[in-house]
């Protein structure tokens, strides 16, 4: 069923649509907006609107296009229009320029945020050889302006004139974004405005073009990825975006007082939320200036609230659902991020007397119980060429794992597992079994674990004695990682204060 307008004289109405479509969702264009002709459907010499197949009859309203709808009565159109300069005027993507309209003023009752006068300078515009711009802060009286490839301030109700000697001087001005000054250094924030965060006068961000992580503070632009994280982040933002899209997501912890970063990598499988496919979440600390921690997860956004750091996560990658995690919680596992447990570590180096090749003849820690030596292993002390197709073989000195909570005696049972001395009984019936005796893990006196270190490595070209026949590590320095071990006390505080090793100068053999 349609709806008939009959009309006299086809420019005296204008027909709009008001409302939202109906129950039948199909969707038309407005079939007559004003006087550009008579509507496309005509039947028997009437324009015919079908309203009752696609739209509801209250969705459309029927307006007198002249006084009376009489013959050439005068015209009610849309008289003048204020700032038009043309009749269709094309839009212009200026990503390096900013604009401002009217002022607010909730006292006065003054609202004129949706104007934007031609007649003034409401534009400010950036060097289009930076790139686009990508995030504004508002700093006290100035604006902060991030491109891909320059960081710039602009001065916010005041001016900056410049002497003929090149001097300057700030004064009051009525522009709403005075001159824009650059800072010192050609850096950016590259296409990752979501690695910003702030805290005080620092700002914190990440510039992929030049494959750093930036402070922004009083005294300048400073590259914190220097800090003994250069070649970290030099390959990370580098691969950052090559397979599918990637993101750096940055947030101020208030509790710890560290900058989070997030690194991290999408899938490309456009019918699932964007779930990372691999990522790095490290975190900043200025008390030490350097890279403190890693941590096993990669956050969708991450922000501060109060006294508290969250984060929040995918957790159905399916229909996007999304999980508000709050970190240091004293009721929750330590080390338990969005419901899953990986434990902490801690990988260290010692390398005392550097010039001299030494063996490391133990390993101890200074700290809780409930840590274990994933590994330790010296520096690489050569490549040879072995067997007829010259095969490139690398020797080293290594130690397994060295377990805490095998303290004490133990033995292997038939299936090759570990029986510590307390399980003997239940194991073999019986507290002293037929089989050879071993002993590892940490020796405790007080709070310091020490253990002797047992080597295990293949046969060196030229060794006569090697593996479990010697003790210690040989080597220029050792490479080694603790963790917090699977079932000391499993989500409970674990502190570690420090860790050493006694050793022996050698000759090399």
């Amino acid at each position: 069923m349609g709806a008939v307008i009959e009309i006299k004289y086809f420019n005296s109405f204008v027909l709009k649509k008001t409302g939202k479509e109906g129950s039948s969702n199909v969707t038309r264009d407005i079939i007559w907006n004003g006087s550009f002709g008579v509507p496309e459907t005509v039947a028997g010499g009437y324009p015919v609107v079908d309203m009752a197949s696609t739209f509801e009859d209250s969705d459309w309203a029927i307006e007198e296009a002249r006084i009376r709808g009489g013959y050439n009565n005068t015209s009610t159109d849309y008289g003048a229009r204020a700032y038009l300069v043309e009749e269709e005027p094309n839009s212009v993507i200026r990503f390096n320029t900013l604009i401002y309209s009217g002022i607010f003023n909730s006292r006065t009752g003054i609202n004129n945020t949706n104007v934007f006068s031609t007649a003034e300078d409401i534009t400010k515009s950036a060097d289009p050889a930076n790139g686009s711009i990508q995030k504004l802060f508002a700093e006290d009286t100035n604006l902060v302006i991030f491109q891909e490839r320059k960081i710039s301030r602009a001065l916010i109700d005041k001016d900056a004139i410049y002497a003929a000697e090149g001097g300057g001087s700030v004064t009051s001005s009525n522009l709403t974004i005075g001159v824009i000054q650059p800072y010192a250094g050609k850096y950016g924030i590259s296409k990752n405005p979501e690695s910003f965060a702030v805290h005080g006068y620092h700002k914190y961000f990440s510039d992929k073009n030049n494959n750093a992580m930036l402070r922004l503070s009083r005294s300048g632009i400073d590259e914190i990825s220097s800090n003994g994280m250069r070649d970290f982040f030099r390959d990370e933002l580098n691969s950052l975006n090559n397979v599918g899209t990637g993101s750096v997501i940055g947030a101020w912890d208030v509790y710890n007082k560290q900058y989070v970063a997030s690194l991290q990598q999408y899938n490309s499988d456009a019918n699932i939320y964007p779930l990372a496919s691999s990522y790095n979440t490290l975190s900043f600390d200025e008390s030490v200036l350097g890279w403190t921690s890693r941590y096993s997860y990669a956050p969708q956004t991450m922000f501060s609230l109060g006294a508290n750091f969250y984060s929040v996560q995918i957790e159905n990658k399916q229909n996007g659902k999304l999980k508000l995690w709050r970190h240091y919680d004293l009721n929750a596992n330590r080390s338990n991020f969005h419901s899953f447990n990986s434990g902490s570590s801690v990988t260290f180096v010692l390398n005392a007397e550097p010039v001299r090749s030494k063996t490391f003849k133990t390993i101890s820690y200074e700290g809780n119980n409930g840590w274990e030596l994933l590994s330790l292993q010296s520096d690489n002390t050569g490549i040879d060429f072995v067997g007829t197709n010259n095969a490139r073989t690398m020797h080293v000195d290594q130690v397994g794992r060295i377990r805490s909570y095998y303290e004490g005696e133990y033995v292997y049972d038939n299936s090759g597992n570990v029986v510590p001395r307390s399980g003997y009984n239940a194991a073999f019936g019986t507290l002293d079994p037929p089989l050879s005796r071993y002993y590892a893990g940490f020796n405790r006196k007080e709070n310091n674990y020490v253990s002797n270190v047992v080597n295990f490595s293949l046969p060196q070209p030229g060794e006569i004695i090697f593996g479990e026949q010697i003790s210690g590590v040989k080597g220029y320095f050792v490479t080694g990682t603790i963790a917090t071990d699977a079932t000391t006390d499993v989500g409970g505080e674990k502190q570690l204060f420090s860790i050493e090793s006694v050793y022996t100068t050698n000759n090399g053999y």
